[in-house]
């Protein structure tokens, strides 16, 4: 028999601690008015007292009915089709002329003593073991004023139950009919809780009513999961009466947090819109993030950059239209409004539909929101800022075109929230942004004074503070927005970690049910001769020819399609669909034409595909001419809702879709594609989307990437992601020794160029200057080799970029040198290097034979562990390795040996590199790299090459042995490394 703690102790327990603690009132379930869901004396009791004059009034008119009436106007106003508790209460009601508040929210200030005497006497209440009805007893109910908001199932882990008999409970024994729980018009909010965790729902619909986790999370950085944490003196869930049910917080939430969604789905079969609706509540970690952020801008006004690293699931775009919502009104300790303008950036083309509806969800007023779409220019997102407009949505690609056009805006403070803050923020269109918002200086004529003002505005900007959302935080991206720990690394402000995604249901794991294939063939030459090559240019041709070749594409959509047809279709009701990522737009194309032929010699009617990819492809023996909307029969804006509906369950993608595309049905992928970093989990996780009420798995079938690969690049973003370098000049200083060192740029036409650049006009003389400039530097540059060529265009490639990430992350000023990357950014655009001799075709001089598809390995269960520290590039990591040649017949050998018999994929590569890292950790190499000419070190390296093999034999086995057993093979395979090696032990 339990004696340590029984349900109704724990009862007791919370209703004493929202009474002492919170000042709830204790009422009888005798109080309770189950026809209306009311508590009638604590609702006269708060209009009594809150509004006396308009009671007086109405009083007079209604006499002795006057709570009757009340009571079943609120009712009527609740239950009508348009109606809701939460409109009730957020707007009041009106009666014969007369307006009556149901609840009272915090001002914004406080400024209006009235107003916050009122906001004090709003009236939280709590019942226990609550009728519903004859057959629904309810072990907590809370009230606002009287109205009924929530209802709590409790559950004691002591007594042998759990949350999930509470969840199973209202399942099975509530009627959503019942007045208590009828959506809109009954409680908000359901909470299932035990002793551990809380579970929520805002809408009963019996057996499939969906339960969300409204839990704190259990521990902290890469230990983050679900649940809540343990503690010595207190119940995990204590967080529920001291926090969430307290006064402030609950008509926070239901003032400035609680909205309804409305939905529309094209029925299928009358083609009508249909409505569905749903009550936001917002989860812990939505709710946390918004009041970190809030407070701590409150302190630091606009000096601070925010990067919140939220896991896909995290309910991102409510998120974003909550903290911009909030940062409209809010007021420092100083009662001062901080931010004049929200402006929320995104990187899709059409700024995010569901965003909008979010935003004026939570409030009605006109003039609230602008969305620059379409039909928007530049200048009309000009003027925007410029206006009173409180929020404004547009995309990033507009940012550039307003730079010069957007003055006097110093004046101003704004808040910039960026969604999906890993792409297109930290090159031009991201330094567009802050020059954009903290434009405004005085024009001045010394040139020196102009270019110190322009690094300043590509930096931190004074009246701007920028809110980054993204799931896979990028090194750059940690150096723009994160927030140094105590450490010395910089991480986000706020982390929903994609472990605690998956172990709460809100995403699925795609890494589980993962399968890769190996395809091995055999390449032969087609010609006698056997011309010379430069081997990266080879090898992708003979890729691509590859990739693109019909036996190729048969076999594997043969796989594709029985794989789908006997273990994914079924899925979801019959409703599965799948998603092939094929490498290009022509490989798109062909692979839907092998689809179409194969289901077609099979007889299969139950497989139908659409195909994305941009533009038009054409080839080579072929006439016609391929474009997304011609192959799928309407046009490309319709795609998604075309591949909704249950006319189509396989999409065929080439750079599409890859990114942004939710669809829950989602259950397959069959990848033809190299996937790396950031690129594979964007990818792969449009797979990770749960699709209530059913239990969705997943499936992977990948022809091209290794699983290994596949969990490094899910590491670094599994728990949380921490940027352990920071960039320094002193890497942008080594990029600039580098370009000088080949005496291309003259310093008196980099000075002189400058000057004409900030001139206030620039007359066409100053252009022919300029040209004139450009093209001695370019001629300089020409006169060199064209590998050399390519190194110097490479390094200036890499000092523009290096340089402009670097004034946007630092305080970095140094204006000889900004003349000289304004030089170099215009140089590069006259600039065309030719490669002579290196572009030999293949077309037709080789052929690939032997084609097999066979399963690799089978991943059921995933072992991910986080890899949570990532780097900065340096400029070190700029160094350009001169591309080699080979004989034909020795590339193709090489690729044979790596697709063949003996070997796995990559193998070969894997090994050497292997060798090469055992190799740098030699002293005695280290001694003589310091002591020798690289001829001379040489003898050294390849002395060494046996042990380095046999320290790492355990590795790689056969292939070490084969290096070990072969002289020649050995010098040949290893010899590339030899002068990398050298330099690198040299420096060292």
């Amino acid at each position: 028999m339990n004696d340590i703690l029984s349900e109704k102790e724990y009862q007791h327990f919370i209703m004493d601690r929202l009474e002492k603690d919170n000042g709830y009132v204790i009422r009888k379930a005798t109080d309770y008015d189950r026809l209306f869901a009311v508590d009638r004396g604590m609702l006269f009791q708060f209009l009594n007292s809150t509004q006396p004059d308009e009671m007086a009034a109405l009083r007079k008119i209604y006499k002795d009915d006057l709570e009757d009436t009340i009571v079943s106007f609120i009712n009527a106003e609740e239950t009508k089709a348009r109606g809701s508790l939460l409109d009730v209460l957020k707007h009041g009601i009106e009666i014969s002329n007369l307006k009556l508040e149901l609840m009272y929210t915090k001002p914004a200030t406080d400024f209006n003593k009235d107003l916050l005497a009122k906001y004090e006497k709003n009236i939280f209440s709590v019942m226990e073991e609550v009728w519903a009805s004859d057959k629904e007893r309810i072990d907590l109910v809370i009230f606002l004023n009287g109205l009924a908001i929530m209802s709590f199932e409790l559950k004691c882990n002591a007594a042998g139950q759990s949350y999930e008999d509470a969840i199973f409970q209202y399942r099975t024994e509530r009627n959503p009919k019942t007045r208590l729980f009828l959506f809109k018009a009954g409680v908000l909010v359901n909470f299932a809780m035990d002793l551990k965790e809380v579970y929520m729902t805002t809408k009963l619909t019996g057996q499939n009513t969906f339960f969300l986790p409204f839990n704190i999370g259990n521990g902290k950085g890469v230990n983050a999961g679900k649940g809540n944490p343990t503690f010595k003196d207190h119940y995990s869930v204590s967080y529920m009466w001291e926090d969430i049910l307290t006064k402030d917080t609950m008509l926070d939430l239901i003032s400035k947090f609680m909205f309804i969604e409305t939905k529309e789905k094209v029925d299928e079969l009358t083609g009508k819109a249909k409505k569905t609706e749903n009550i936001i509540f917002p989860r812990y970690h939505q709710l946390d993030v918004i009041r970190k952020v809030l407070a701590d801008v409150r302190e630091n006004r606009t000096a601070q950059n925010y990067l919140i690293q939220h896991s896909a699931g995290s309910g991102k775009t409510n998120s974003i239209a909550w903290l911009a919502h909030r940062l409209t009104s809010l007021h420092d300790v100083d009662n001062k409004i901080i931010f004049d303008n929200i402006v929320i950036v995104t990187d899709r083309v059409v700024v995010d539909r569901q965003l909008q509806k979010a935003v004026m969800g939570l409030e009605h007023k006109a003039g609230l929101i602008r969305v620059m779409d379409d039909k928007c220019n530049s200048a009309d997102l000009a003027n925007a800022l410029k206006g009173n407009t409180k929020i404004i949505a547009t995309t990033i690609q507009k940012f550039p075109y307003i730079v010069d056009s957007v003055k006097n805006l110093k004046k101003k403070n704004f808040a910039v929230i960026i969604d999906e803050a890993h792409s297109s923020t930290a090159g031009k269109d991201m330094a567009a942004v802050t020059k954009s918002l903290g434009a405004g200086d005085e024009v001045s004529k010394d040139v020196e004074d102009m270019i110190s003002k322009e690094i300043t505005r590509n930096g931190k900007q004074s009246n701007v503070s920028m809110f980054a959302f993204t799931a896979t935080p990028k090194s750059t991206t940690l150096q723009l927005f994160g927030r140094l720990n105590t450490k010395g690394q910089r991480e986000a402000f706020h982390i929903y970690s994609m472990k605690q995604a998956i172990e709460e249901g809100f995403i699925l794991d795609v890494l589980a049910n993962y399968t890769t294939y190996n395809t091995f063939y055999q390449i032969n030459k087609e010609i006698e001769e056997d011309p010379r090559c430069k081997t990266s240019d080879a090898k992708r041709q003979i890729a691509r020819f590859v990739e693109l070749h019909d036996t190729n594409i048969a076999q594997r959509i043969e796989v594709i399609v029985e794989h789908f047809r006997q273990s994914v279709m079924t899925e979801l009701g019959g409703m599965a669909k799948a998603m092939v990522v094929t490498a290009s737009r022509q490989a798109a194309v062909k692979y839907r034409q092998a689809l179409e032929d194969y289901i077609n010699k099979k007889g299969y009617t139950d497989i139908h595909a659409l195909v994305a990819f941009s533009g038009k492809v054409k080839f080579p023996d072929d006439d016609t001419e391929y474009s997304e909307p011609s192959m799928n029969g309407f046009p490309e804006d319709r795609l998604t809702q075309e591949f909704d509906k249950d006319d189509y369950n396989v999409l065929l993608v080439a750079n599409k879709y890859q990114t942004g595309f939710d669809q829950p049905k989602l259950c397959a992928m069959y990848v033809l594609k190299k996937l790396k970093g950031v690129s594979a989990v964007q990818t792969l996780s449009r797979l990770n989307r749960i699709c209530p009420p059913f239990e969705k798995h997943t499936f992977v079938l990948d022809f091209v990437n290794t699983y290994d690969d596949i969990k490094a690049a899910f590491a670094p973003y599994y728990t949380t992601t921490l940027l352990s370098n920071s960039v320094t000049p002193t890497a942008i200083y080594d990029l600039e020794a580098k370009i000088d060192a080949y005496t291309v740029l003259d310093p008196d036409d980099i000075e002189k160029a400058n000057e004409l650049l900030y001139k206030e006009k620039i007359t066409p003389k100053d252009k022919q200057k300029l040209t004139f400039y450009f093209n001695k530097t370019k001629n300089m540059i020409e006169r060199y080799e064209p590998i050399k060529q390519t190194e110097i265009v490479a390094l200036m490639r890499h000092f523009v970029r290096f340089y402009e990430f670097l004034l946007q992350v630092s305080c970095f000023e140094d204006i000889d040198l900004h003349k000289k990357y304004n030089f170099i950014t215009y140089l590069l655009s006259y600039i065309n290097i030719k490669h002579p001799g290196g572009g030999y075709d293949l077309d037709g001089k080789i052929k690939a034979t032997n084609f097999v598809q066979k399963r690799a390995e089978e991943h059921v269960k995933p072992d991910l562990v986080a890899q949570p520290v990532v780097k900065l590039a340096t400029a070190e990591s700029f160094s350009l390795t001169p591309a080699k040649e080979e004989r034909l017949s020795q590339i193709i050998a090489e690729i044979n040996s790596r697709t063949g018999k003996s070997y796995d994929n990559d193998v070969a590569v894997k090994a050497m590199l292997q060798i090469k890292d055992i190799m740098m950790k030699s002293e005695r190499l280290k001694v003589s790299a310091k002591n020798n000419s690289e001829k001379d070190f040489e003898f050294s390296y390849f002395d060494n090459i046996d042990d380095a093999l046999i320290a790492g034999l355990d590795q790689n086995q056969d292939f070490f042995s084969l290096l070990l057993s072969n002289d020649e093979i050995k010098r040949e395979v290893l010899g590339i490394f030899a002068e990398e090696i050298y330099a690198s032990l040299r420096r060292s």
